[in-house]
């Protein structure tokens, strides 16, 4: 049976929550999990849900990769850093 131990609760970020207050939102909370009697872990990101007025689904990558682009924008399939979030984001102001 495969068995995990949660090693961290990933929380939301601020700056993000700031910015899409004014929209229609639901986030869930990241998971750092280590797969027992491996050396395996796994990283479930933070997912910010925005419904209104446009919908994105936008993941929240705890470790960065080379490209230091921590976020992830399903719908574009494209990686981007916080101040490029902020800006989609603004375009599709309320």
């Amino acid at each position: 049976m495969v068995e995990f131990k949660i090693l961290e609760e990933l929380r939301p970020n601020n700056e993000i929550l700031e910015v899409i207050k004014n929209y229609n939102y639901k986030t869930k909370k990241g998971k750092s999990k280590h797969l027992l009697h491996t050396n395996l872990k796994f990283i479930e990101p933070v997912e910010y849900i925005i419904t209104s007025p446009t919908t994105l689904t936008i993941l929240e990558y705890k470790i960065n990769e080379i490209s230091n682009k921590p976020f992830y924008i399903k719908e574009h399939n494209q990686k981007y850093s916080l101040k490029e979030i902020i800006e989609i984001l603004q375009k599709f102001k309320v």
